[in-house]
């Protein structure tokens, strides 16, 4: 028996089924141990010693695994094809050498297939190798940087910066260029300029239309003609004269194929034509990758989807050019391609990602997928297509176009038009674009040239004549850089060479996570969180997050993988610098890096009014200094440097609900006795007042909750709010009902001799309108159900079915609950990412969010099955302490219940207790 160890329980079933009776595939599920959370798993005093740990499900799957290689005589490796896959062979090979699980007599192979078929499979078990060594070397060295920035700059982050969560390596440096961005857009100055356009007409009444590019032959430059005046000038100059055809040039192009994709080119172009995220095209990948059910047979539909490599092997470019002839003609397939990637520290050790057969095209599986499988196999399926095939062959035609203005002045216009003459790979595909994007990144605010390119000219000949039929003059005005999309951001990313494809979307899902980043109409907009870790970390520690550096890590790691470096110098190197930098701020205070953050930010939260005046002056005192302020439990804001005497604040920010600075002090109407019912903004957002302090008496007030733009909030509404909390009536058992706003929002609540009862609401309109006989019948309903939370916990809401594991069975659901939207199956609960909309879930996202649930120890609501740690710690214990004497046990218990007195006679204290380590154990067991 021969037993094959893979990541995942799909792939087992299908290789299994390749492999037959003689082999046993078990699935490892991902890494089978991991550096736990906690400081001294990476030892730089004692030659960067790394303590692993294997949680309780991966026990589990250790044990089975262990168990079936005693009876076996061979075990095969078969891992991803990666530096993670490698990662996780060598750790499970570990383990099992230390449970001495492999007989001397067993052979070990590891191999690595970039397909699940039958062909590149059984092609791999007759290639096996060792474990990659320096492949291994490289991903210790890459978990242990990760580690030692993450865990030495995240507890100084909270120290010097609290509400902080965390930094790291590469994500870090991702949010710089998010943030780099974000402050490009808010110093970008915004410049009017006017464009000519000339419709003009053949003698054969043929439209021909030009812009304007040079006067008295000097060429036009986008911002010379700069107001309205100029334009108008220019347009009534041209209007009725006679325009010329100066010269007429044809050229003939091609447009050649892209080459097929790699991880950050598929992710880019799933963003822009799905519409999906990066998490997201993986996942579903990951899914073609392991095999779908087509015909009552598991295939996997495309090749490995974690690569950087551009290169597709023979046999396939074979493959691929067999089906263009056979679909679209022999003049479709000039000649094979061959692509070399351009990419930063590109490894090119894998494919492409491509088809595992270019003959199952789209149509003939997409009643086997889902609709997003479906969509993103016809992606690459057409995109490794067209990479084979012919180019587009363009006929490009430029006119001149001279005409002498009313004012003498001699105006050049320009016409541009193309013709496709032959499709090529067009005939299949076209890469998604971005046109706004596309133009400014270009240096262009408008599409129009591209719009002309694409024009079809009529037949001109030099000196032919045309007339005017009409001249517009357009404004435009100059935009900034567009805000990074997820696509966008991992485009930069590889150019810049930082991170890896398997990283790319779990960093951007820590951003978001982590609140450092929102995602707004597809775009990642920094949050102030964000944008002050950065600050932080680019005053501090500017060289752990500048480009240059992280991509020069990554080309160290490179050259670790290539065995051209040893990776314990690379730790040596960078420990050095790295605590260098860390212990010239220790003795820091909070004041100092408030001060350097109020520069560095000054003006993202102090913006210039435009009227001369300091931006930082408080509006309320007019003597203090407004600056930020930190709060340990709130995060930042903005307070005045006079305070006590002073007490204004804000938030950090004023754009958020409307302008905040001119909500501020709005007066929304009076009440019945001619108090003033303001709306305030403080640092905790925008809140509404009634009247005005008097004496130590605080005036009402109330929060505006989610979902009430304070920009729109009327005084009919703002007395709603304030009326909170409403009696609703007296409960027929006695006590009074009341209906309010909470911290998890809206609630009823029933009180009577002092024992409670809240029933949270559904929705903020119920906390209005909610009557007596609906409040008396939720609360009989909560107290029926035997709730023991001080809220009500109603049946979550199902937001979608997703219909029975593909392979545990049982159904498979999207719930809404108390705390937002999850996904649950057979009791394991998976929180959906707020990134993501609920309804739009599906299966294979649903699964990887599952699967990491599991993978992080999580259980029925989140936490491994009651005693399962203490069960894995006595499944795993020495032999030599699960074998101890009754004797042993009896003295164990006898000293956890009552320590052992001194010749003094008195009790030692715990710390000092003097009983053997092994017997301590037991008796924790014990106890």
């Amino acid at each position: 028996m021969n037993v094959v160890i893979v990541e995942s329980a799909a792939k087992a079933k299908t290789i299994n089924k390749y492999l037959g009776s003689g082999y046993k595939v078990i699935a490892s599920y991902g890494h089978v141990r991991d550096l736990p959370a906690k400081d001294g798993s990476v030892e730089p005093d004692h030659d960067f010693n790394m303590h692993w740990e294997v949680d309780a499900k991966s026990q589990k799957i250790m044990r089975e695994i262990a168990e079936a290689v005693k009876k076996a005589d061979k075990l095969i490796l078969a891992t991803d094809p990666d530096r993670e896959g490698e990662a996780i062979s060598w750790h499970i090979l570990q383990i099992l050498n230390q449970k001495k699980a492999l007989k001397k007599d067993t052979e070990v192979e590891r191999v690595a297939f970039n397909a699940i078929t039958k062909q590149s499979i059984l092609a791999a078990l007759k290639e096996p190798r060792k474990i990659d060594e320096p492949l291994v070397d490289a991903y210790l060295a890459r978990r242990a940087l990760d580690y030692l920035v993450g865990f030495t700059l995240s507890p100084v982050l909270w120290r010097k910066l609290p509400g902080s969560r965390s930094a790291g390596r590469v994500q870090s440096v991702a949010l710089r260029l998010i943030c780099d961005r974000e402050a490009e857009i808010e110093a970008f100055k915004t410049e009017e300029y006017w464009t000519i356009e000339a419709l003009l007409s053949t003698a054969k009444n043929e439209d021909v239309r030009s812009r304007l590019v040079a006067i008295d032959g000097t060429a036009l430059k986008k911002l010379d003609i700069k107001d309205e005046a100029t334009a108008t000038a220019i347009k009534n100059a041209l209007l009725g004269r006679d325009f010329r055809v100066a010269s007429v040039e044809k050229k003939a192009t091609k447009r050649n194929p892209f080459p097929p994709f790699t991880t950050s080119t598929l992710q880019m172009d799933a963003s822009r034509k799905l519409g999906f995220s990066a998490k997201q095209t993986m996942q579903i990948a990951q899914r073609l990758y392991e095999g779908v059910d087509i015909g009552g047979e598991t295939v996997g539909l495309i090749t490995y989807m974690r690569t950087d490599g551009v290169q597709i092997v023979p046999e396939a470019v074979s493959a691929i050019r067999d089906v263009i002839s056979a679909e679209y003609g022999r003049n479709y397939t000039p000649f094979a391609r061959e692509y070399k990637t351009k990419a930063k520290n590109a490894q090119e050790a894998h494919e492409a990602i491509r088809p595992t057969d270019p003959r199952r095209t789209p149509d003939q599986v997409r009643k086997h997928l889902e609709k997003d499988q479906a969509a993103l196999y016809d992606l690459i399926w057409k995109r490794t297509i067209a990479s084979q095939m012919a180019p587009a062959d363009i006929e490009q035609t430029t006119a001149e176009i001279e005409v002498k203005g009313a004012d003498g002045k001699t105006y050049g216009m320009r016409a541009n038009g193309s013709v496709l003459l032959f499709d090529g790979f067009l005939k299949v595909y076209e890469e998604g674009r971005d046109d706004r994007v596309r133009a400014i990144e270009k240096g262009k605010d408008d599409t129009s040239d591209e719009d002309e390119n694409n024009r079809r000219l009529p037949p001109l000949a030099v000196g032919d004549h045309l007339k005017d039929k009409e001249i517009s003059a357009d404004q435009h005005f100059t935009q900034p850089p567009p805000r990074f999309s997820e696509a966008t951001l991992v485009k930069r990313m590889e150019e810049l060479g930082i991170g890896r494809p398997s990283t790319y979307a779990s960093t951007m899902a820590v951003l978001v996570d982590r609140d450092y980043v929102r995602i707004e109409k597809k775009r990642l907009v920094p949050e102030d969180k964000g944008r002050l870790v950065i600050a932080f970390l680019e005053s501090f520690f500017k060289r752990y997050v500048e480009y240059d550096f992280t991509a020069d890590l990554e080309e160290k790691l490179d050259l670790i993988s290539n065995d051209e470096l040893e990776y314990k110098d690379v730790l040596r190197d960078f420990w050095r610098d790295f605590m260098a930098a860390v212990g010239e701020i220790k003795d820091l205070r909070v004041g100092d890096v408030l001060e350097a953050l109020n520069e560095m930010l000054g003006p993202h939260v102090f913006p210039d009014k435009g009227d001369g005046s300091d931006p930082r002056l408080c509006p309320k005192c007019g003597t203090g200094r407004l600056s930020l302020k930190i709060s340990g439990k709130y995060g930042a804001f903005i307070g005045c440097g006079n305070y006590p005497e002073c007490n204004y604040t804000r938030q950090l920010t004023q754009n958020t609900d409307g302008d905040a600075a001119a909500l501020d002090g709005k007066i929304l109407g009076y009440n019945e006795d001619g108090l003033a019912v303001t709306l305030k903004t403080g640092r905790f957002g925008p809140y509404i007042q009634l009247g005005e302090a008097e004496g130590d008496e605080k005036p009402k007030r109330s929060s505006i909750p989610k979902g009430i733009d304070a920009a729109t909030l009327d005084f009919e509404r703002a007395m709603q709010l304030l009326s909170l909390p409403r009696d609703v009536g007296e409960h027929p058992e006695g006590g009074m009902i009341t209906a309010g706003l909470g911290r998890f929002g809206p609630f009823i609540l029933h009180e009577k001799d002092g024992a409670k009862t809240y029933v949270n609401l559904e929705s903020l309109e119920d906390v209005f309108t909610i009557g007596l006989n609906r409040a008396v019948t939720l609360i009989a309903e909560k107290r029926a159900g035997g709730g023991k939370s001080r809220f009500q916990r109603n049946a979550p809401k199902v937001v979608k079915e997703l219909g029975q594991h593909p392979s545990e069975g049982g159904p498979v659901q999207v719930l809404e609950g108390r705390y937002g939207p999850y996904v649950t199956h057979n009791k394991v609960n998976a929180t959906v990412p707020r990134a993501k909309n609920p309804a739009d879930l599906t299966m294979d996202e649903a699964l990887a969010l599952l699967a990491e649930r599991i993978a992080n120890g999580g259980g029925k609501k989140g936490k491994p099955a009651r005693g399962a740690k203490a069960k894995a710690a006595k499944e795993d214990k020495p032999a030599k302490t699960a074998k101890a004497s009754k004797a042993e046990k009896a003295a164990a218990t006898k000293a956890a219940k009552k320590p052992a007195a001194t010749k003094s006679g008195k009790t030692p204290a715990k710390k000092s207790d003097s009983a053997s380590p092994e017997t301590k154990k037991l008796a924790r067991a014990k106890a």
